[in-house]
């Protein structure tokens, strides 16, 4: 499959997504529950489901879809799959409801366990995340397309830039990082556009406490790695894609300086 030749069709099909969940978002008229994990779902999430995974079967018919609003699959089903696509239609919901913005739809595409392919869109401010792997990551918004890369921190390490949700408590990331660096704290929501700060250099790392599904992490983490970053988990393991009966990820860390000595920057 040449991956790179997908990028035209899922730049349209990314931001008519991104269409149909903030024209819903604009109304304010929208029902919401909340799902056996606790989460809250909206009809814009399974709008915004039904709308991508339609368009992904008319690109890729021979090409399965995991999507977090669809992901009762058998594991022995899922695990027979080379190649499928993970979806989050709406990475946000909670940002949806609360009226800030901050939410994005992610597509990846993943071969043989490892994302090959990440797009990540954020209606609000129309700007479009792309990577493929070995081709390098990219930002375009209306001013235009650019490669993007991660911010390399200047040794001995003082500080750093860490992006972190609203609700993040920051005695926990306090807690985790070595108490002679001082942490420069920038908060947004939406784990994945908080992954996209990191993988164009704009934060040094993001740290996640917390629930979070492997459709969280498979686009962002292709991003992040063509910007020269990674995404691990905190005893800086690599986090593994349907290799597992649970879809859910550890706590993990993106960061954007593969060559800092993480284990001795995160003493907790």
């Amino acid at each position: 499959m040449q991956v790179m030749t997908l990028i035209p069709a899922l730049k349209k099909i990314a931001r008519a997504t991104g269409t149909v969940i903030y024209d819903i978002y604009q109304s304010g008229e929208f029902e919401q529950e909340i799902k056996l994990d606790h989460t809250p779902v909206t009809s814009a999430d399974i709008a915004a489901h039904q709308y991508l995974s339609a368009q992904l079967t008319q690109l890729t018919p021979d090409i399965p879809i995991l999507s977090e609003e669809d992901c009762d699959v058998a594991v022995s089903e899922r695990q027979s799959w080379e190649t499928y696509w993970l979806l989050d239609p709406l990475d946000g919901t909670q940002e949806f409801i609360s009226r800030s913005g901050d939410f994005a739809t992610i597509i990846a595409l993943v071969h043989k366990n490892k994302p090959i392919l990440g797009m990540i869109y954020g209606p609000k401010d129309d700007v479009l995340y792309w990577a493929v792997d070995g081709e390098g990551a990219y930002k375009e918004t209306t001013a235009g397309e650019e490669q993007i890369f991660s911010h390399t921190c200047p040794q001995p390490l003082a500080s750093l830039n860490v992006v972190v949700s609203r609700v993040q408590n920051p005695d926990n990331i306090r807690q985790l990082v070595a108490d002679d660096i001082d942490l420069e704290l920038q908060s947004l929501g939406s784990a994945s556009l908080k992954g996209c700060l990191v993988a164009e250099g704009k934060a040094d790392c993001y740290i996640r406490f917390g629930l979070t599904g492997e459709w969280d992490t498979a686009g962002t983490q292709c991003i992040v790695a063509e910007a020269g970053g990674a995404i691990v988990d905190l005893n800086l393991n690599p986090l593994s894609y349907n290799q597992r009966e649970t879809l859910k990820n550890p706590d993990f860390i993106v960061f954007g300086d593969r060559n800092l000595n993480w284990s001795e920057i995160l003493t907790g």
